[in-house]
Parts: C-alpha cells; structure tokens; sequence
C-alpha cells in the first residue's frame, strides 16, 4: 500500500480509500441491479392491490366512502341513465379486473385499457362538482382522496411503459 505523509506528519493512505470506494460501488451496483430487477413488478402488484381491495369494498353498500360520489359522477357521465347500486357495481367490477389483471400479470394490457377508463371516472368529479370539492379554505377529503390519485396514474404509466415494451403476441 502506498502513502503520501501529509504537512501534519501522518500518512494517507489514497490507495485505501480506493479500495474502499471500490467495494462501495460494487455494493451498489447489487443493489441496483436487484431494485432494477424487483421494483415495477412490485409497483405492478401494489397498484393491482390497491385496485383489488377499494374495488371489493365497492360491492359492499354502505362500506366504501366514496359511494355517493360514484353514483354522482355515473349520473353525470350516463346522462341519468346509470346511478345508485348499478354505478358502484359496475366500478367495483372494473377495479378488481385491474387489480386482478395488475396482480397476475395475466391480460395486463386489457387491464390497463380498463384502468384508462378508471381514470376518467376517477378525475370526473374534478370537472362535475368542482364547487363541491373546493371551499374557500381549500379542498375537501373528498376531492383530497380524488387527488392522490396522480400517484396512481404515474404508477400506472411506469407498469404501462414496462407492459408494452414487448411486441403484441398471439
């Protein structure tokens, strides 16, 4: 090992600190390979989660918090024609097919078509009852629990930029 004597008299040992900046990197360098390796099948499973528990809850009168606001915003987007028990089903089922699609990895672009179509639902009440969801002091929990789900959405392109980086098979 090799040393320089700095003015104060002692050694430096620059080699040493070589050494150990080369296991360091090395270290991290594993490390990013497995995050690289474990990271968007893990965001594609969490986001499937998440979809596959607030989806079932849906089926469940009474027992999903945003209930009133997904008959309201099948009213407004059905022109009246769908509401009530029928919206939250009809969202429920489209949820758990995406947490299923999202989980499995099975039929996953079909899933993240269907999830598109989430997402509209999702943001609507941002456009139909934005006087609802914004008061003078600010937003509501409501339009709170609407809008963390911009994190859903990049979540979403990250699995779907994985997802379709494969050619479309038969």
């Amino acid at each position: 090992m090799s040393s320089t004597t700095l003015d104060s008299g002692r050694a430096s040992t620059a080699i040493g600190l070589d050494a150990v900046l080369d296991r360091a990197n090395a270290a991290q360098a594993v490390v990013q390979r497995f995050l690289a390796r474990i990271a968007v099948p893990s965001l594609r499973v969490s986001l499937g989660l998440v979809f596959l528990v607030f989806g079932a809850l849906k089926y469940l009168p009474g027992v999903s918090p945003v209930e009133g606001l997904v008959g309201s915003t099948w009213s407004a987007l059905s022109f009246g024609l769908v509401d009530g028990y029928a919206a939250m089903a009809i969202t429920a089922t489209l949820e758990v097919f995406v947490g299923l699609t999202f989980i499995t990895g099975f039929l996953l672009r079909v899933g993240l078509l269907a999830l598109a179509g989430t997402f509209v639902g999702i943001f609507s009440p941002l456009v139909f009852f934005f006087g609802d969801l914004f008061t003078a002091a600010g937003p509501t929990l409501t339009a709170q629990y609407i809008l963390k789900d911009v994190v859903l959405v990049a979540a979403a392109l990250v699995v779907a930029a994985k997802a379709l980086t494969r050619p479309i098979g038969r």
